[in-house]
């Protein structure tokens, strides 16, 4: 058996090095496609009412206020399902608790056509927030069984850009289906694109049960040499995070912290993501197609940025700027979509700088909380701070379509959306730099 240096060995040698980067390049591209296509599944099944609302409202008769609503409630039921998910997740392994995610969502996404009613549309969207549940944070929580943290900040990147290139794929995607499939055996449009859409998420859930492993120790096509040596670096950063359980992170007030910023931050996610194609509309493109390609080139843009700025935070070892700098170029990218809204090229240049900001901001944020939180408080602490931060998916939507409905634009919303990025990136700035720069 070869010898592995550990990761606490104070010499490291040329072939030692080689040899670290070639089982991390192999354990990447063993496992980031795979959760890289669960995620943009998952980002699409959430965020495409976004597009049927182009549709649905007119067909349905839902003002802007409900609309805001059911899309924001969403985050209701995955508030309260959230914590639980992670832990059981934690408990029984990600291959299965992942794989029941992407199926029930898939499931109940494509349910979706059977919305007929304000009602139905909120329940609806609540039960697609059950059922996606704890699929976010058992994902950061996974890496973390994988990466230490001077690793998770490229990896959450290249996971999160699952983000952008669900928009990329989803924008055109979904703008072809509704122009094109109307009528088709008696359903509109937004009806076949929550169907077809819901496809992938249900392919991807029986794909994970027998693709993903749950841990280094179980993974056939791993070596004994880089098992020992990926999970090396593992026991060694662990001896240095917070252990705890759920209601010890209740009460750490770091955690409620990062809850914080992640609000902010996630008030600006879902203010674009909910909002981007009717945002574009108002500058005067009214063709479904042609709004969906045009969505594509913000989300293109900020899946480059993404992964660009990740590696910068993780060659510096540096945390802080690289998360609020994006989101304060983010706030500035909203402010400047409403100065410029009545011009087609102006506004997607302000829209796009507003989604490199915002999207950047995500998977930098996570480096932060993940380098302090170990063991089952990682699993605990993870899913607190994204169950309470993601309540803003619900404050967001919701507030955005109640000032579109009072002011008949969505400017005002805006500016709210671009206070928050502030303040997050603000909050970013008082963390100590040694809880984080790692």
């Amino acid at each position: 058996m070869s010898d592995i240096p550990s990761a606490t060995s104070s010499t490291s040698t040329p072939a030692s090095k080689a040899f670290e980067a070639a089982t991390y390049a192999k354990v990447t591209w063993r496992l980031l496609p795979m959760l890289f296509l669960c995620y943009v599944a998952s980002y699409l099944d959430r965020v495409n009412v976004g597009f049927a609302k182009l549709q649905m409202l007119n067909d349905l008769k839902f003002s802007e206020t409900v609309y805001g609503l059911g899309a924001g409630i969403f985050f209701l039921g995955y508030f309260i399902f959230e914590i639980p998910s992670n832990m059981i997740l934690h408990k029984v392994g990600a291959r299965l608790w992942i794989a029941r995610i992407m199926i029930t969502w898939g499931l109940i996404s494509g349910a979706m056509i059977f919305v007929d009613s304000p009602t139905t549309f909120y329940v609806m969207r609540f039960l697609l927030g059950v059922a996606e549940a704890g699929f976010f944070p058992g994902v950061i929580l996974y890496l973390t069984y994988w990466y230490p943290a001077h690793r998770r900040g490229k990896m959450t990147a290249l996971f999160m850009t699952g983000v952008p290139i669900s928009g990329v794929i989803g924008g055109p995607l979904s703008g072809w289906i509704m122009k094109a499939m109307p009528g088709v055996h008696g359903l509109a449009g937004w009806q076949w694109m929550f169907i077809l859409e819901a496809i992938p998420s249900l392919v991807l859930g029986v794909v994970v049960i027998f693709y993903l492993q749950d841990r280094i120790r179980g993974a056939s096509w791993l070596s004994e040499e880089e098992k020992q040596l990926l999970e090396s670096h593992i026991q060694a950063e662990s001896s240095q995070k917070i252990e705890g359980s759920l209601g010890q992170m209740f009460a750490n007030p770091r955690v409620w912290l990062m809850a914080l910023i992640y609000f902010c931050f996630v008030m600006g996610l879902y203010g674009v993501s909910f909002w981007l194609p009717t945002i574009i509309k108002t500058t005067g493109v009214t063709d479904t197609f042609n709004i969906g390609m045009l969505t594509a080139i913000p989300y293109a843009t900020a899946a480059v940025a993404m992964i660009l700025i990740g590696q910068s935070a993780d060659a510096r070892r540096e945390r802080r700027w690289h998360v609020a700098i994006p989101a304060l170029l983010g706030s500035i990218g909203l402010i400047l979509s409403t100065v410029y809204d009545h011009n087609t090229l102006l506004a997607m240049s302000a829209l796009t700088l507003a989604t490199i900001g915002i999207i950047t901001v995500l998977p930098l944020f996570w480096s932060l909380p993940t380098a302090f939180l170990g063991g089952a408080a990682a699993a605990a602490g993870i899913a607190l701070i994204n169950s309470l931060g993601n309540l803003a998916g619900f404050v967001s939507p919701y507030l955005v379509g109640w000032l579109k409905d009072q002011t008949h634009s969505t400017n005002s919303g805006m500016f709210v959306l671009a206070a928050s990025l502030v303040l997050g990136a603000l909050l970013t700035l008082s963390v100590p730099k040694h809880l984080v720069n790692k």
